[in-house]
């Protein structure tokens, strides 16, 4: 009973996937086989062994505005809800006051008696944001310690949406704009699209928003991109590496991965976001592609509706999956002429046995390999390299072309003189944001691209 007592009101994070409800301005691990009645000003959760008598009983009231003096707040709610209701005479033993996400916590308990139930008698008073929430628990018992400590430790408080707002009244939705960016060494960090998504570099990933939705296009991550051969637990790996630890109080999560060619990776969730507090619609998605280009798209809407509204629901199919895959393309910077100073370059090798159908034996081994080059300097020269070897192990045939002029710059554009046969060749290019740096793309006429890293 004692212990039972001197539970105090600890708000803690949830389990990545526990299973959680929210009333008015709290949200609360769900109590499994407890009895649950709901009312409009308050929920209870209720337990009875009916072979011992024990019984105890937890009601979440609704918020009521109140002062900024959690104490008198917490005094009016002992007189009204446990002093009149129970006839409790004496006076509450007050616990240690504790403070988390702008409220201030006070609880104390004390002895009752009324129509032959005796026990005791726990108040928890949130005050915050001339607001006040109150929990009330009667038990007899210890019998259910460890589930009212679950229930009290699991409850999280947000803020309300303006000094008199009720949580019946949705937030104002007001258009998300891009977060503070350091450009580093690059001189372009924002790219305004014509269809009114901008995209801005950020430490950990590329932010993509238009209106209130946000897009986190997630930069290749060692942990994250693990492969693993169940599929299902490469997506939770990637969640809980990339999503979780920015969110808590997690509901509604869904895995709804389509194992295919390309598979699709599509997690899904409501959580409080721990950067605002505010309860957000989250979706991890990525379309594993088969050249291994796929990135973790991070989708963080209002509510599930807007996210379907705009990306489309959900479906059960590989395919019509363009309007969410192609986001990660939005990870997409413009290029100036001081910003390719140095040297980049780009390999790639493949190989192939071959064996005799007779003997298993090793009939020989074919292999490609490519390196490409381009080094810029000051004054607008470059020189570029391109070397090869293919061919049967044993009998390689290389090649190697070196090619120097001058580069012009226009954004979106290189351009190269005294290429093959001294003619001009118009690279589109852009820069793809990497963790501390860039990937530089070219594409040249034929559609082939250079994926390009900055030697150091």
């Amino acid at each position: 009973m004692k212990k039972i007592a001197t539970l105090v009101l600890v708000i803690a994070h949830l389990p990545v996937l526990a299973q959680t409800e929210s009333f008015d301005l709290a949200t609360y691990t769900v109590l499994k086989g407890w009895k649950k009645q709901s009312q409009s000003q308050a929920i209870q959760f209720a337990k009875e062994n009916t072979v011992n008598g024990a019984y105890c009983m937890i009601t979440l009231f609704k918020s009521i505005d109140a002062s900024e003096n959690s104490k008198t707040n917490f005094d009016e709610s002992w007189q009204s809800l446990v002093k009149q209701t129970l006839g409790v005479g004496s006076p509450p033993e007050m616990q240690q006051v504790t403070q988390e996400n702008g409220w201030e916590i006070q609880n104390g308990y004390a002895p009752f008696e009324k129509d032959g139930n005796k026990g005791i008698a726990l108040l928890v008073t949130s005050t915050g944001f001339t607001k006040a929430v109150n929990i009330l628990i009667l038990t007899n018992t210890n019998e259910y310690e460890a589930a009212v400590t679950q229930f009290l430790e699991s409850v999280y408080l947000k803020k309300p949406v303006g000094k008199k707002a009720t949580a019946n009244k949705p937030a104002e939705l007001v258009p998300a704009k891009p977060e503070t960016t350091s450009p580093g060494a690059f001189t372009f960090a924002i790219t305004n699209f014509d269809d009114g998504w901008t995209s801005s570099v950020q430490e950990g990933w590329v932010q993509v928003i238009k209106g209130a939705i946000k897009v986190l296009v997630h930069y290749p991550n060692k942990k994250a991109d693990a492969y693993n051969s169940v599929l299902k637990e490469e997506d939770y790996n990637a969640w809980n590496t990339l999503v979780s630890p920015r969110y808590s109080h997690m509901t509604n999560f869904e895995w709804k991965t389509i194992q295919s060619y390309e598979s699709i990776t599509f997690v899904q969730a409501d959580a409080v976001e721990n950067a605002s507090g505010k309860t957000v619609h989250i979706v991890l998605f990525k379309k594993h592609y088969s050249n291994g280009n796929g990135r973790y798209l991070e989708f963080i809407t209002d509510n599930k509706a807007a996210y379907e509204n705009e990306f489309g629901a959900y479906h059960n199919t590989e395919f019509d999956w363009d309007k969410p895959a192609n986001m990660q393309f939005r990870n997409k910077f413009a290029v100036a002429a001081s910003d390719l100073i140095g040297k980049w370059s780009t390999s790639d090798y493949a190989s192939i046995s071959y064996y005799y159908v007779n003997t298993g034996g090793l009939a020989g081994t074919s292999t490609t390999s490519t390196a490409n080059e381009f080094t810029f300097t000051a004054g607008n020269n470059y020189q570029s390299q391109h070397s090869g070897a293919s061919g049967m192990a044993g009998n390689m045939k290389f090649s190697n072309q070196v090619y120097k002029g001058k580069s012009t710059v226009t954004n979106w554009v290189i351009t190269l003189n005294n290429r093959f046969e001294g003619a001009t060749e118009n690279y589109n290019c852009h820069f793809e944001a990497i963790k501390g740096g860039r990937f530089l793309l070219m594409t040249d006429r034929l559609g082939t691209t250079y994926a390009l890293i900055k030697s150091k």
